[in-house]
């Protein structure tokens, strides 16, 4: 069976995937008014799960919105010990390191995931479990908050292998991960 990581995040111009205070208000600077998924659905569609970690998992659970997933959701949290009763069904909380995570999630029957959220995806870039990266660029320079990348062991080749541009000004690059 073949198994794919897949990174679908957002950034700013200068790197920051959230504000100084957490923020994500920004992602929405650009009118979008027939509401253009940006390669969200296709997405849906290739993945059996998403894996998240707490904080964008609690910034999702504080959207007045119903939950938004129609795919199970991992939670990766070392201090979350519930999820509120609405999504236990739909939820399952994971703790240990990312090829920990990875083996369980693969044990239940889940290969292609959606890996989301800062922290998260820096843990799984440090171990070199990331496969594919959809970044999208938003054209505003924040200044300051959580970055997309942080530190890791060693430089990683990535292949571009396209670029969309949404609204004629969101541009969206994808990369695959170039292994030897």
């Amino acid at each position: 069976m073949q198994k794919k990581n897949i990174v679908f995040i957002a950034k700013s111009l200068d790197g920051f995937i959230a504000g100084k205070n957490g923020e994500i208000d920004w992602l929405h600077a650009i009118p979008n008014p027939d509401n253009i998924d940006m390669g969200y659905n296709r997405l849906m569609e290739e993945v059996d799960a998403i894996i998240m970690g707490r904080t964008t998992f609690e910034t999702v659970c504080g959207f007045d919105i119903d939950w938004p997933y129609s795919k199970h959701v991992f939670v990766l949290s070392n201090t979350l010990k519930e999820v509120p009763q609405k999504l236990i069904r739909k939820t399952t909380l994971l703790n240990g390191s990312p090829q920990q995570i990875l083996t369980k999630i693969h044990e239940g029957g889940y290969f292609n995931l959606y890996i989301d959220g800062g922290r998260t995806i820096q843990h799984f870039l440090k171990e070199d479990l990331i496969d594919e990266l959809r970044i999208t660029t938003i054209p505003i320079v924040l200044g300051g908050g959580f970055s997309l990348f942080g530190d890791l062991p060693k430089p990683m080749e990535f292949d571009h292998i396209e670029s969309k541009v949404f609204l004629n000004q969101i541009v969206q690059d994808c990369y695959q991960r170039r292994r030897q």
